[in-house]
């Protein structure tokens, strides 16, 4: 399993670097975020920052172990490690502990670990597995039920955990199996579904039902008019159905407090009165988020110089609204250059995907670039408002071990594969 040949220490050290920029960042805003009083002492490990310092030790040992194994263990062992990573999930009902509403955490001493940041790089792994096998065929109904049950079994545990946040992350794996060959329309039905999901909670089910059939009547007019006139009639009443029904599941689904992140922002509680309360009870962190980030402008009130993050206005700002940190020291042009990072590590590693000599190895990197995209573009949405309210960590900037360790797990087990494929003869 471990081999001690010269050949494999060819690693890609553009993806490291990204990776090392993320994370030194992030501490330096857990800092801002969670220090207390006059004086900082970086090795207070009573304070977030000082175990979050510990964490990032740990993960370079972490980080020497995943490089040292040889990568073709992580594509045979992939069904072990999945099994194991569910199994971690459901132990979690009898053995895990309560935070903040969700029971996503073991206790060990006096630390938790958060089993659900693992399942996702065990999910990425058994995704691509099964589908480079060669007996898979994705284009087949028989493999693409399969391959959702692996998917599905992990989201299933976690929002039984009460995580919507981590749940909606395993929609990431749609980007992926849509680029290996899944039928186009799986993705046109899941975009139609939220379109009109959120059509018909702001305008209501008759207007979302006359865009959808203008729609349709357009694109039988002016794009193909040889199509299946009846698929696209039972297409309309499908919609239409949708349309009027929506508020039926969104009324007996949906949490209290999740009907009061969406009805905030889709704007439709028109009350002034209430609107004023919402944001004095639920929607606090966010509007005190959104606070800290206009007061930054353009270059930022500087390190340890905002006033709303010293003042600890956003409630845990060190975890899911660390953005805001970002906003309000080094404005918006900080800001820009943290999304910047993010996105040239996206890009590099769906570029290193893409020359991958293995369908197993191409699969798993796009695994990893939809799993960091949808929780980077989710929790900056959040933050500035743009999208619900959704608990989700800022990928290597939140406070958090499990999160730092997953991710960690997450992007190095592809740069060892790449090395693999650098490295072979």
């Amino acid at each position: 399993m471990l081999r001690n040949t010269h050949r494999h220490f060819k690693f890609d050290w553009i993806t490291i670097i990204l990776f090392l920029l993320l994370a030194g960042f992030g501490w330096i805003n857990i800092i801002s975020a969670s220090h207390v009083g006059e004086e900082i002492n970086y090795f207070d490990f009573s304070q977030s920052y000082g175990k979050q310092l510990i964490f990032i030790f740990l993960t370079f040992i972490l980080i020497i172990l995943l490089l040292a194994i040889d990568a073709k263990f992580y594509e045979r062992f992939s069904s072990v490690i999945y099994i194991i990573s569910m199994l971690s999930l459901m132990g979690l009902f009898l053995f895990g502990k309560n935070v903040n509403g969700a029971t996503s955490w073991y206790g060990i001493g006096g630390m938790t670990i958060q089993p659900s940041e693992f399942a996702k790089t065990a999910t990425a792994l058994a995704v691509a597995k099964f589908v480079s096998d060669l007996n898979t065929n994705i284009k087949n109904f028989k493999d693409q039920i399969q391959v959702f049950i692996i998917i599905l079994i992990p989201a299933v545990l976690v929002l039984l955990q009460n995580d919507t946040g981590s749940t909606i992350v395993y929609g990431a794996f749609f980007f992926v199996l849509y680029r290996e060959g899944l039928p186009k329309y799986y993705l046109n039905i899941g975009i139609s579904l939220i379109v009109i999901s959120i059509l018909s909670l702001k305008f209501g089910g008759l207007v979302t039902s006359i865009v959808a059939a203008l729609l349709i009547l357009g694109y039988y007019l002016l794009i193909k008019r040889k199509s299946n006139v009846f698929l696209l009639i039972l297409i309309f009443l499908i919609s239409a159905g949708i349309s009027f029904g929506i508020k039926f599941f969104y009324n007996a689904l949906l949490q209290p407090h999740q009907k009061d992140r969406i009805s905030l922002w889709l704007r439709l509680e028109k009350d002034p009165d209430k609107l004023e309360q919402m944001k004095k009870t639920f929607a606090y962190n966010l509007n005190e988020s959104e606070k800290a980030i206009s007061s930054g402008g353009f270059t930022g009130r500087g390190f340890m110089e905002g006033t709303r993050t010293t003042g600890k206005f956003v409630p845990e700002q060190h975890t899911d609204y660390i953005f805001s940190t970002v906003g309000e020291e080094w404005g918006f042009l900080g800001s820009s250059m943290v999304i910047i990072v993010f996105v040239l590590l996206l890009l590099r590693i769906l570029h290193l995907a893409e020359i991958q000599k293995s369908q197993f190895s191409r699969i798993y990197g796009y695994s990893v670039a939809s799993i960091i995209f949808v929780h980077f573009f989710i929790n900056i949405g959040m933050v500035m408002g743009l999208i619900p309210t959704i608990g989700i960590p800022l990928p290597l900037f939140s406070y958090g071990g499990s999160g730092l360790w997953a991710f960690t797990i997450l992007i190095f087990i592809f740069i060892k594969l790449d090395s693999n494929r650098i490295n072979e003869w």
